[in-house]
């Protein structure tokens, strides 16, 4: 019997290489997507990206999206909770397992090990302690086309916001940012890549600092312009 895998959804490159790796598994199947979105402002949290997009992504990936809204700021034990919910129903769905993309994080690996103890699901994690550069070759050689949405300004400067996730990219990391990003340095939205048949159609807009970050706004793209490659208006492009 097939496991039936939900994956944790965060609309970034590490998620999607996820649904990638899965779906080469013939005993697996993926049975949809899990995401939580701020829901004051309709975005994921820390990656930004619009809840359309992710939306989109979905359709691409050819699978149900599960949103989990929450508050913002949204305390750790309302999270909890609406988490519980979630595994609750997807259980109900008939589910077995859910999957995340997590590379190397002890800590986040045991909390969500912890959080699903007793549950009726099973976490898995495929891509657990792949070497990060090489991963990260892999992708970009696959054609896995991302958007920095997301820098951390403590470990790099705001002009990565918007930019490509590729060669040139990983060459200008300085010294001690992984070429994940998997310390929180920046996170990704995915707009192509082996996961999807069609390419997500975004366009990357205005650039803004707040808290210590920098953000990149990924917009959907005008009706009629699929496939436009996806450039940023500010900052350096590669």
């Amino acid at each position: 019997m097939k496991r039936r895998v939900l994956l944790s959804w965060s609309s970034g490159k590490d998620c999607a290489w996820t649904l990638y790796t899965l779906r080469q598994d013939p005993a697996v199947e993926v049975v949809g997507l899990l995401t939580t979105v701020d829901a004051t402002h309709q975005r994921v949290a820390m990656h930004s990206t619009r809840r359309e997009i992710v939306e989109a992504q979905a359709r691409a990936a050819g699978l149900p999206l599960y949103v989990v809204p929450l508050p913002w700021p949204c305390p750790n034990g309302v999270y909890e909770q609406a988490m519980r919910t979630a595994t609750e129903d997807a259980v109900e769905r008939g589910t077995t397992h859910i999957a995340f993309g997590d590379l190397f994080l002890e800590d986040v690996r045991a909390y969500r090990i912890r959080n699903l103890q007793g549950s009726g699901l099973a976490p898995l994690f495929p891509l657990w302690k792949q070497p990060t550069d090489q991963l990260a070759r892999k992708m970009i050689a696959a054609g896995v086309d991302t958007v920095l949405t997301c820098v951390d300004l403590k470990k790099l400067p705001a002009s990565f916001a918007g930019r490509r996730f590729d060669l040139g990219l990983l060459a200008d990391l300085p010294p001690g940012v992984d070429p994940c990003g998997e310390n929180g340095e920046f996170h990704t939205c995915v707009l192509a890549g082996p996961m999807f048949p069609r390419r997500i159609p975004a366009e990357v807009g205005e650039r803004a600092e707040r808290d210590g970050f920098c953000f990149a706004d990924l917009t959907p793209a005008a009706v009629g312009e699929p496939g436009n490659p996806t450039r940023p208006k500010t900052g350096k492009t590669t």
